[in-house]
């Protein structure tokens, strides 16, 4: 009976612990990449032959894109053809795999990635610029269409639209930009928070089951000293 009563003990602690665990783990992940969505504009972008046009597309809420995979596309390509316009991977453009008519025409805002800014710079348009632009993040799998249009008759730039956030950035992009470990410290501050919840884990688990040892031993002295007067009497 009292080895039954020890292994539930331990059962019940190690379930407990288990179940923390397993909370701590989802209360990370959903924190670091919550739901999120890529917000471009809400009608078409205008622009004229030999101009410079930005393609907006911002991260909401934002996030450090720095690290992660950016796609740039055309869809409506032929289907054989390539359709990246511009691939951002391992903090550096890819540029073979792109449209050999985008190669040096294309950049991103390296110094807004950090504020979840992905648009798209293209330098002199022409007129196969004009049709549809896909960006893309694959590991959050957000994505956001937006519209080119190219107007000959129009005479002045019209590159942004008042629809996109305000807090969106159009400046020149930036050739380099400093290395900085936000990422890295906020992964250090998560380990270190959980290794601290471990111990306390281990630590209340253990008390508990040295207070459930000391009970056990309670009630079998109890229950040795309630059958010695009934065998004295046999």
């Amino acid at each position: 009976m009292f080895g039954s009563l020890r292994t539930s003990a331990r059962s019940r602690i190690w379930f407990w612990f288990w179940t923390l665990i397993l909370q701590l783990v989802l209360v990370s992940c959903s924190g670091s990449e919550g739901q999120r969505d890529l917000v471009g504009s809400f009608q078409p972008i205008v622009s004229v032959l030999g101009d410079d046009v930005i393609l907006p597309c911002q991260l909401i809420p934002p996030l450090d894109l720095r690290r992660f995979t950016l796609e740039w596309s055309r869809n409506d390509v032929k289907p054989r053809q390539p359709r990246i316009v511009h691939l951002f991977r391992d903090r550096k453009e890819v540029v073979h795999s792109k449209l050999p008519s985008y190669v040096s025409r294309t950049s991103l805002f390296t110094g807004e990635l950090s504020r979840g800014n992905v648009s798209l710079r293209i330098l002199n348009v022409t007129s196969s610029d004009e049709g549809t632009y896909r960006c893309f993040i694959p590991r959050l799998a957000v994505a956001s269409v937006i519209q080119l249009v190219i107007n000959p008759d129009v005479t002045t730039r019209t590159t942004e639209t008042p629809l996109i956030p305000r807090n969106l950035s159009t400046a020149a992009p930036e050739v380099h930009e400093p290395e900085q470990d936000e990422p890295v410290t906020a992964i250090v501050i998560v380990v270190v928070i959980v290794f601290f919840i471990l111990i306390l884990v281990l630590v209340a688990g253990g008390f508990f089951l040295k207070q459930y040892k000391k009970r056990d031993a309670v009630r079998y002295k109890t229950a040795q000293s309630c059958e010695l007067p009934c065998s004295e009497e046999c």
